[in-house]
């Protein structure tokens, strides 16, 4: 009997659902549709309005979706794109490869996401309005501010009435970063209603790497939108450019969705929001068993987030020993992010230092991931909460108080 609790389990979601796969496979197979087509499609059509958006376009992978969001809503060559440090270097990577610039600002402490004020200050203390033309510029580079790309991280929607009315001001797109958060909503007192992550701005970028709630069996991605010319112009950016065959209207990319991932997706679409209830079950489940312990900070959730919980994430300042604590305990666990994007050796160039981010940096050091998967049984969640009880017990007096 293997004892260890896993972080994610991969395979027990494939094993259920086998004999579908496996049709999909042959409907591939007998027909010769490998890259766009019906399967295609079809989840296309399904994933839009899972998300509240009049049109997806399935790409290769999330990266993929931010980079054909950026370009296609209007972002140029040089421009600077706004983000947080807190998130999957594919942020970034995509902010580059469509040929602009990223910028960093600091997170909001309790929810990890993109916090409005220091937006706010950047854009006041380091920015002006070009007269002619109402643009942001960037006073330093003398760079266009063309856009903002909030992260709806560890599946906990950003602020987006905070910062829709702070793009608004400053004639800013912004693109969703909803890699980690398929089916999360958002209330708007805007609007007076309910919001879907991905549907709340010039585009969503979703990744379906295996391990999302909603995961491919391979590398796939999607963009969200409501606006028919990003949707036109993202088709032709995944097909080489083409607006039809051996006719290209510009330069474009690889980065199609494959039909079998996509058939694989339609699969398991059905049990998104099932999966995402069981998510979000665990989740008060282990809220109710962390609460009391001391030094220790269990994730927050705004009264206007529904947040489907890709991860669950805890806050310890003697968070290292704790993971290999519970590790010693065959308990995985998982960092997400122990660098912040303005500290890796990749962005030296943007001449960040240390103490620029301070609510991001502190995160890094304390942030960990807990075992969170559908299937994760009561008893796995009870040797996890019964380990973190230990250590706390055992090293009262190194815990920090909150």
């Amino acid at each position: 009997m293997n004892r260890q609790v896993p972080f994610l389990d991969l395979v027990a979601p494939h094993v259920e659902d086998e004999e579908a796969f496996i049709e999909v496979l042959r409907d591939a197979l007998r027909t010769g549709r490998f890259i766009g087509g019906p399967m295609v499609e079809g989840f296309e059509k399904q994933f839009a309005a899972l998300c509240n958006a009049k049109y997806c376009v399935g790409v290769g992978s999330g990266t993929d979706a931010l980079r054909f969001a950026l370009i296609a809503a209007g972002v140029r060559a040089q421009d600077i794109v706004i983000t947080v440090p807190n998130t999957f270097i594919a942020t970034t990577e995509a902010i580059s490869q469509a040929g602009a610039v990223p910028m960093f600002v600091d997170i909001e402490p309790r929810t990890y996401t993109m916090d409005p004020e220091p937006l706010r200050e950047f854009l006041a203390v380091h920015c002006e309005t070009a007269q002619e033309t109402g643009e942001t510029i960037h006073r330093r580079t003398g760079r266009r501010v063309s856009c903002v790309i909030p992260v709806h991280l560890y599946g906990q929607t950003a602020d987006m009435d905070s910062l829709r009315g702070i793009a608004e001001e400053h004639r800013l797109i912004i693109i969703e970063d909803a890699c980690q958060a398929h089916g999360a909503e958002y209330y708007s007192k805007q609007e007076g209603r309910w919001l879907k992550a991905g549907s709340m701005s010039a585009a969503g970028a979703f990744s379906f790497y295996p391990g999302k709630n909603l995961g491919a069996c391979g590398e796939a991605g999607a963009l969200t939108t409501n606006d028919e010319g990003i949707a036109n112009t993202a088709r032709m950016l995944r097909d080489h450019g083409q607006a039809q065959k051996y006719i290209h209207d510009m330069q474009g990319y690889n980065g199609r969705l494959d039909a079998i991932q996509a058939g694989f997706l339609q699969v398991k679409l059905r049990r998104l929001h099932a999966w995402n209830e069981q998510r979000r079950k665990h989740a008060a489940r282990y809220a109710v068993q962390l609460h009391d312990i001391n030094g220790l900070t269990t994730p927050f959730e705004p009264e206007w987030s529904r947040g489907v919980y890709h991860l669950y994430v805890i806050r310890t300042k003697d968070r290292d020993a704790l993971q290999k604590f519970l590790l010693e305990r065959d308990i995985v666990t998982g960092l997400h992010y122990p660098v912040p994007l303005h500290l890796q050796k990749a962005y030296d160039g943007l001449d960040f230092s240390e103490g620029d981010f301070p609510a991001a940096e502190a995160a890094s050091r304390e942030i960990l991931s807990l075992p969170m998967f559908p299937g994760l049984t009561d008893q796995q969640q009870d040797r996890v909460a019964a380990g973190i009880r230990e250590f706390a017990t055992r090293c009262s007096g190194v815990v920090s108080a909150a």
